[in-house]
């Protein structure tokens, strides 16, 4: 590759897009809460909800020393984790706390790039860590769901307008905040009728003696300080009043 092939790479990569007209932030944050809000939407949207929640996991036995296993992703939108280390400890505690806060958290990053005007540096990384993320599933509607989902992440980037782009990623991130809380209400749901009995918040009861409940209510609070984070990120185009798309 060139040294001009390899500059024009980085500023691809690294250069900052345009400012996003208001409106597209506008219009996106509502087309976001919409599909959360809807049953069949969210049924669909709630597999990138799982993926970065079962990522979170990951990274996280992976930083506290944990050996992972592998990850499973399944078509009803659940997942599984596994890996091995003490049962016990600081680093299980960290490993299950992270899986309902990592969309969120994930969307809390995301909004940040996004306030610099890094749109195409938001959906390579988003890209980078899906492919890392491959290589640890271990069934096959898992490995097409982050095969798709990166191909469609990396598409976009590479080919699409910058207002297509712009489009995309604030999309992307206004659903990680906004459905990042979804999930903890639906976890507490099915654990008041007795249907998840091995939740991360029980399995943080399990390692901790903390109530369950308390886990949970960490996760709704986390979340919903986490999208307040985000939405003062993401409202810098609309405080700026940015214009239409340069050319």
């Amino acid at each position: 590759m060139s040294t001009q092939a390899l500059t024009d790479l980085w500023d691809h990569l690294f250069g900052a897009q345009p400012d996003p007209p208001p409106l597209l932030v506008l219009i996106t944050g509502v087309l976001a809460l919409a599909v959360v809000l809807t049953r069949v939407p969210w049924r669909i949207g709630r597999n990138a909800i799982t993926i970065a929640h079962e990522g979170g996991h990951a990274l996280a036995a992976v930083l506290t020393g944990r050996k992972l296993r592998g990850i499973r992703l399944h078509s009803d939108t659940s997942g599984l984790t596994l890996s091995a280390g003490r049962p016990s400890g600081p680093g299980m505690i960290f490993t299950l706390l992270a899986g309902y806060v990592a969309p969120s958290l994930i969307g809390l990053g995301g909004a940040w790039l996004l306030a610099g005007n890094r749109i195409t540096l938001l959906l390579w990384i988003a890209v980078a860590l899906l492919m890392a993320m491959l290589v640890m599933i271990r069934n096959v509607f898992g490995i097409v769901s982050i095969v798709v989902t990166g191909g469609v992440v990396f598409a976009v980037s590479w080919f699409a307008p910058p207002e297509v782009q712009a489009a995309f990623a604030y999309l992307g991130v206004w659903f990680l905040l906004i459905g990042g809380v979804r999930p903890v209400i639906e976890l507490q749901s099915l654990r008041s009728r007795g249907r998840m009995p091995q939740s991360d918040a029980d399995q943080l009861a399990g390692v901790t003696g903390l109530p369950a409940l308390l886990w949970v209510g960490l996760f709704g609070l986390a979340n919903v300080a986490l999208l307040g984070l985000g939405l003062g990120l993401l409202a810098v185009p609309m405080l700026n009043g940015a214009g239409p798309f340069a050319g």
